[in-house]
């Protein structure tokens, strides 16, 4: 994924889906931050933040909110809209090595006992396939541990408050999954900082037991990380690349 951005420093975050940001010109203006979360350590006053421009006229605030590039100089997409697009991307280019091998892919399809929708459905289009049908959860991990011990070791965690959809999402995973389906959660690294995740029983202890519950059951928990390269340029518009290359590990705790 290839996204022109453009840098600014952060002043506040409110109301959820807005920030408030200064501009290198030292105009501040107003964004919008596509995620619901809590966003810790994500969005302190003073971090470097990387913004896109939208060319639909009807938007109210066209700059939208992508990336954070910390004082650590970590980089963190925040933008949540990504998470399902990485993952798709990466479906398709034949990277996600648990996930090769399916011919079609649909976004959104209907699923379960709860009105859900299942990010991304995979599946062969023939009856003579001996490949089970995959119904994928994406969850976008952008939670480092609190404690220097936990940075040090680059430990993450989801999600990074109480998640009433994202425990919905378990048990309809869980249900198919006894039922004989293949079921994947797909925790989606959009943190450079971090290497492992595991479920933060600390934040939502119900869905740290109903993802115990979910492996049990046989839904598959894989976890990619993100590698970012930002490709800054004085006089055109800069370039942020994101791409899912790497596994790295899933420890519920």
């Amino acid at each position: 994924m290839i996204l022109a951005v453009q840098p600014a420093i952060l002043i506040k975050r409110y109301k959820r889906f807005l920030a408030d940001i200064q501009l290198p010109s030292g105009a501040i203006t107003t964004i919008h931050c596509a995620n619901t979360g809590a966003m810790t350590g994500c969005a302190e006053p003073g971090d470097t933040i990387w913004y896109s421009t939208s060319t639909n006229p009807k938007r109210k605030y066209p700059f939208s909110w992508e990336l954070t590039q910390t004082k650590n100089n970590h980089f963190i997409c925040v933008n949540t809209m990504r998470a399902n697009q990485l993952v798709e991307e990466a479906i398709n280019a034949n990277l996600i090595s648990e996930l090769v091998g399916y011919k079609n892919l649909k976004r959104e399809v209907k699923y379960g006992n709860e009105n859900s929708k299942v990010d991304i459905f995979l599946s062969q289009g023939t009856l003579n396939s001996t490949k089970k049908d995959a119904y994928v959860e994406v969850k976008s991990v952008t939670l480092l541990g609190q404690t220097t011990k936990q940075q040090t070791n680059g430990q993450g965690f989801f999600p990074d408050s109480i998640t009433i959809r994202g425990q919905k999402h378990l048990r309809e995973l869980t249900t198919l999954s006894q039922q004989g389906s293949r079921t994947v959660l797909f925790f989606a690294i959009l943190h450079s900082g971090i290497n492992k995740v595991s479920a933060a029983n600390h934040i939502d202890e119900k869905y740290s037991e109903l993802l115990k519950a979910a492996q049990t059951a046989g839904v598959e928990v894989i976890a990619y990380k993100t590698h970012f390269q930002l490709k800054e340029n004085q006089f055109m518009s800069n370039q942020l690349e994101m791409q899912l290359t790497k596994s790295i590990s899933v420890n519920n705790q």
